[in-house]
């Protein structure tokens, strides 16, 4: 019989099989290379400043949004070598169906079919040959008089429609363009999960959201619903407590309910500690500095936190009591998160290395479905011994966001946190990872992927690769979104 964490090839379906079956791995960096080891290894090639990592994370997508200091750098600088890592044609023709009349109303025979353009026009189709005589002034039909009345009444009434559509433009809109039977799933869900609603978002970007953190099946599946809908555009920004699986219509339906939109403090996957902080204190009415008061000694910590609050303020959203204080408000966090481990049934040995991984794979995957494969070029490369070379450990180090790449001076920190110069995992997590980045980390896409490269850090748009041939083509597309886009990269 095949063990329920191995298939019937043998090979593991799971990372507690694998690490089960090898033995705890120490993977995490340790000290930097002798000279020696580092003459082994190819030194990157100078004079080339953005770009050099595995996977640009999406932080452009939030710069501004703690006021933290953009480093500088050149569309120049960006590095091939990166190993970072988001009608009519004219055979659409169709015959006139009805017939054609001479003088006294009578149809009259034609040897050809009369289109549309090509005909009208005196020209031949492809492989056809003109052969029709010169029309004859014609009466027009009883049926020609009438449609034009038709047509008529429709543009009128086809003005007042575009018209109501015009004073629509501020409220969210859904296309019906999408398929009416496109996947769904049925009845209320399962569990627990706050979705944003960010600001000025329109009906497709809602629908998307809520498919990406499988609150619904598909983003079609929501326009549908949405479209027949007027409630839907009554749909406001904010954070709301859903259930994944969801119909779209029970979706739809909590979107609409004041009682289900949150009103706590909601803290983002993704976040550094100090920016915790700050929202935190904005959404409390507690200064920053109170939070940066609390010694982590006095809170509960899990073993694998060494003490340290990086990677262990679980994200979500939280109603604090008005009088509670900044520590009881962190340990909150901490509990949080030890009921999600709980829940993922995490190894006590494991958790520090699966925080520390989910941390890379939250800033690195723009999107939910790109976050197994990251953890699978993670697995794959430190199964070779290479060096992870992310830019989101760089931008941790200088405390960055704002930019997708960052610079040859950057990467030569000596910090223990630079992927570059280091193999294995960092020392500690990087961020604080959701539940989602920690399943990757646990369960891995499959795949042979060593590369990936966010070719478009506005839309998030990321392409993944087996060889550095391969990588390189994606690079050139990343390296044409800074040339367009110089002041993000």
């Amino acid at each position: 019989m095949t063990p329920p964490d191995e298939d019937i090839n043998g090979e593991f379906t799971s990372r507690r099989a694998y690490k089960q079956s090898k033995g705890k791995r120490g993977r995490r960096q340790a000290a930097a290379e002798t000279p020696d080891q580092q003459a082994a290894e190819p030194a990157p090639e100078a004079g080339h400043e953005a770009g050099h990592e595995l996977g640009h994370e999406s932080d452009a997508a939030w710069a501004g949004d703690w006021g933290v200091p953009a480093h500088e750098a050149h569309p120049d600088d960006l590095h091939p070598d990166d190993v970072h890592p988001h009608d009519g044609h004219p055979d659409d023709v169709h015959p006139h169906d009805g017939p054609v009349y001479d003088a006294d109303g009578h149809p009259i025979e034609h040897d050809v079919p009369i289109y549309d353009d090509h005909y009208a026009a005196g020209v031949a189709l492809p492989g056809e040959t003109m052969n029709h005589r010169d029309p004859a002034p014609r009466r027009r039909s009883p049926v020609v008089r009438y449609g034009s009345i038709l047509v008529a009444l429709a543009l009128v009434f086809g003005g007042g429609y575009f018209a109501f559509n015009a004073i629509r433009g501020a409220l969210p809109t859904f296309s019906m363009s999408e398929s009416q039977t496109a996947e769904d799933y049925e009845g209320e869900g399962t569990g627990e999960i706050v979705v944003t609603i960010p600001s000025g978002a329109g009906g497709a970007e809602i629908a998307q959201i809520l498919a990406e953190n499988d609150v619904v099946a598909s983003a079609a599946a929501f326009t549908a619903v949405a479209t027949v809908d007027s409630r839907s555009q009554s749909i406001q920004p904010g954070s709301y407590t859903l259930a994944q699986q969801m119909s779209a219509q029970s979706a739809l339906d909590r979107l609409v309910d004041p009682a289900f939109k949150a009103s706590g403090v909601t803290v983002r996957e993704g976040l550094w500690v100090d920016e915790t902080f700050e929202i935190l204190a904005e959404g409390t009415g507690n200064e920053v500095a109170d939070y940066e008061a609390v010694d982590p000694e006095s809170l509960d910590l899990p073993d694998a936190a060494n003490g340290e609050l990086e990677g262990y303020l679980f994200p979500s959203t939280y109603d604090f009591a008005e009088d509670s204080t900044p520590e009881e408000q962190l340990q909150t966090m901490i509990d949080q998160g030890k009921k999600v481990f709980a829940e993922e049934e995490i190894p006590d040995d494991e958790l520090g290395d699966i925080i520390i991984e989910a941390s890379l794979i939250q800033a690195e995957a723009a999107f939910s479905d790109d976050l197994p494969k990251v953890a699978r070029v993670i697995e794959n490369r430190l199964d070779d011994g290479e060096a992870l070379a992310m830019d989101s450990s760089i931008h941790f180090i200088f405390q960055e966001r704002g930019l997708a790449g960052t610079t040859d001076a950057q990467r030569a920190s000596d910090s223990p946190y630079n992927t570059y110069l280091l193999p294995g995992l960092p020392p500690g997590p990087i961020d604080s990872p959701g539940r989602a980045a920690i399943n990757a980390a646990m369960n891995p896409a499959d795949g042979p992927w060593k590369f990936f490269v966010t070719v478009n850090p506005t839309t998030g748009e990321t392409n993944f690769a087996e060889t550095f041939e391969e990588h390189e083509e994606n690079v050139a597309l990343f390296q044409q979104w800074c040339a367009d886009n110089p002041d993000d990269c």
